[in-house]
């Protein structure tokens, strides 16, 4: 006897297939990750990133209208700081006129309904490429907190919808948060990076920084001691949890496609947004291998990103948000 209940029935044509289909990507579910350094008329390839740029502010105002009418809504703003400005406590980031704080306003400038997000963590001005204060070889957790919380605060006075804190360090939410209502700035969000791991995917992200932890004495070789253990599970919800509680607007699992476990058991215990960034070495590897005919670029692209919001995610921040868009045409 032939079966009644055949599933392919469902699958005979690209009709039925879109029909059914249970996951859609769509423009809006990018936040695009962007480089900005100082100089004019700068536009300069990252050289572990193929096809993406470190920007000057003038070509920034060009993207981000491009990005625009592609139908793509959000940025999240990373800057290079050049090394004479760099110091132990990050002190330029608190720099009204500092690289991030133009960004911030060129970004408003040219596109005003533009969702400008912005990295708060030490590393990019830190002389010794931490997330934190280094102090007898170790990451000072509360005194970093206390920067990145008057950081917050000098990025929501630029114009930031939302700050985006990267470093890992206990509490810190609570101290941003705290910072943001004294200043009144009530509607500013938070998107903390709950579960961050220490990966060795990141290597192409501090390239194109230059925010690699220094080789020196008293200096930790890595972020192990503030970043997650790639082998803990059920941290991550602890982690999570509690950066709600300090006041997190969304979440993020970083990284992506490693930790799409991760991903599942955050989506499924809690109830804010959470985001996925499919960070540089993912990036990094798609390209080499389509580079090399090894595989079909834009096909594992839009594979990965559909695992990635099939996992769960509301919002994926990736490099690859261009090329997905124009692919959907």
């Amino acid at each position: 006897m032939y079966p009644l209940k055949r599933n392919r029935r469902l699958r005979v044509n690209d009709s039925i297939r879109h029909l059914v289909r249970e996951t859609i990507i769509t423009p809006s579910d990018f936040l695009v990750p962007l480089f900005v350094v100082e100089g004019k008329g700068v536009k300069e390839e990252i050289a572990s990133m193929p096809n993406y740029y470190r920007m000057s502010l003038d070509n920034l105002e060009k993207e981000v209208k491009e990005l625009w009418n592609m139908g793509l809504c959000a940025v999240l703003l990373f800057v290079k700081v050049p090394d004479n400005l760099k110091d132990n406590k990050g002190t330029e980031a608190l720099n009204p006129n500092g690289l991030m704080q133009l960004a911030i306003k060129t970004v408003k400038n040219a596109c005003p309904e533009m969702l400008v997000m912005t990295d708060v963590a030490l590393d990019p001005y830190s002389s010794l490429g931490h997330d934190g204060i280094v102090q007898d070889g170790q990451i000072l957790n509360d005194e970093t907190s206390e920067i990145l919380a008057e950081m917050s605060v000098s990025h929501a006075d630029a114009g930031a919808d939302f700050v985006a804190p990267s470093d890992m360090m206990d509490g810190r939410i609570l101290t941003i948060r705290e910072a943001l209502e004294d200043e009144g700035h009530i509607n500013t969000g938070i998107m903390s990076y709950s579960a961050k791991y220490a990966s060795a995917f990141y290597g192409p992200f501090r390239d194109a920084l230059d925010s690699a932890p220094v080789n020196m004495k008293d200096v930790p070789k890595n972020k192990k001691t503030y970043q997650m253990d790639s082998a803990n599970r059920f941290e991550a919800i602890s982690e999570t949890q509690a950066d709600i509680d300090e006041g997190a607007d969304i979440v993020m699992v970083k990284p992506g496609l490693a930790y799409l476990d991760i991903v599942r058991e955050i989506r499924n215990e809690v109830d804010v947004p959470v985001a996925v960034y499919q960070v540089s070495g993912e990036y990094a590897m798609l390209k080499a291998a389509a580079e090399k005919g090894w595989l079909d670029h834009d096909a594992v692209m839009m594979e990965q990103l559909l695992a990635i919001k099939r996992a769960g995610a509301n919002i994926i921040a990736s490099y690859f948000a261009k090329d997905a868009v124009r692919l959907m045409g």
